[in-house]
């Protein structure tokens, strides 16, 4: 398929959620070969694949626990057998766990860490020896804007973004040299299918949001893809270390 990304391999985690979903299929429709990296969820990865192919795209479902440092080593090395190098990674993954802080455990705390922070980590190590070779790589992962922001019962989801941010920074000052680029899109308060699960009165929760926004709509996840997409390009071949927020200007600074 031809595009700005024609002749690229992309990994994208948690590619079968609401955000994760949209960027695999704007990659490919931008003309990269992507894995859609999941866990346990084949039938909604195979038919992404399967909508992907049928558009013209290239894309291969792949299973992977990215908290387990074998599991990402083989989901990585399995992508550059079928795909070729992988030279884009769009870190994605993550769980939303709220637990009151009283309530916060070590082993909260941990789980938070290793789904949210160490698993992006894990595939970056994997990643960047052939991103290297290459001299060429795009490293995006993505943070939230919550780690600025702050809010009640997420302190190890909001730490480890936090983190997330600390990171993306470390990575693109060690791998620039290589011809990397690492940046982060940390989204707000964008509007997906599960919400409507985990929330008592969406109304109510769209008046709110949209009262702390410059922009009078919720955030969609194609808003994220299109950061994402840029990021991956060769537009965006100067840029590194940062965090662009895609929020509508929910946290300004």
């Amino acid at each position: 398929m031809p595009g700005p990304l024609n002749g690229h391999a992309a990994l994208v985690t948690g590619a079968t959620g609401g955000i994760g979903r949209v960027i695999a299929q704007r990659l490919a429709a931008d003309g990269a070969a992507v894995v859609i990296a999941h866990l346990g969820d084949h039938p909604a990865a195979t038919a992404l694949a399967e909508h992907i192919t049928r558009a013209g795209g290239t894309a291969m479902p792949l299973e992977a626990d990215l908290r387990d440092p074998d599991a990402v080593r083989a989901l990585c090395q399995h992508a550059h057998e079928q795909l070729g190098p992988i030279d884009i990674l769009v870190s994605n993954a993550g769980a939303y766990p709220r637990v009151p802080w009283t309530e916060t455990t070590p082993d909260h705390w941990s789980d938070a860490l290793d789904t949210n922070l160490t698993s992006h980590f894990l595939l970056a190590r994997e990643l960047t020896p052939a991103m290297t070779a290459s001299g060429h790589g795009r490293i995006i992962t993505i943070g939230s804007v919550l780690a600025a922001a702050g809010r009640h019962d997420l302190t190890g989801y909001i730490s480890a973004k936090a983190g997330l941010e600390g990171l993306t920074r470390a990575l693109a000052r060690e791998l620039g040299p290589t011809g990397i680029t690492a940046n982060c899109v940390a989204p707000g308060s964008i509007r997906v299918p599960a919400e409507d699960a985990v929330v008592d009165d969406p109304e109510a929760m769209n008046t709110r949001q949209l009262a702390r926004q410059c922009v009078k709509r919720r955030g969609s996840p194609a808003d994220i893809a299109a950061a994402v997409a840029f990021l991956a390009s060769d537009d965006a071949g100067f840029i590194t270390g940062q965090t662009l927020r895609v929020d509508g200007g929910w946290i300004l600074g």
